[in-house]
């Protein structure tokens, strides 16, 4: 049981780092985006909060397939996470309680 736990969590782990690099991929390209639109632009998504999702509304023809593109992220995190705890409960269930002496 707890090979089937350790396999789950190296899973899990590797399903939740594919999904990170996703996402860190596309929002290096949004930001990219950005700046090339302008620089105040590029400014504002880094800084300030919600320019970004602004930025991408009135922008959405050269910001829209970044975005959507970015989403595919979601899934792999979220298998990653359920299959890492999974493993983690699976490799806790074998702990065995020890008797006091």
């Amino acid at each position: 049981m707890a090979i089937i736990g350790g396999i789950l969590g190296l899973i899990g782990g590797i399903l939740g780092l594919i999904g990170i690099v996703i996402a860190l991929v596309y929002t290096v390209v949004l930001i990219i985006k950005a700046f090339q639109t302008h620089i105040l632009w590029g400014l504002g998504y880094i800084f300030v909060p919600f320019v970004a999702l602004i930025f991408i509304i009135m922008n959405w023809n050269v910001a829209g397939k970044p975005f959507l593109m970015s989403l595919i992220s979601i899934p792999f995190i979220i298998a990653g996470g359920a299959l890492t705890v999974m493993g983690a409960a699976g490799a806790i269930g074998t702990i065995q309680a020890v008797p006091p002496a």
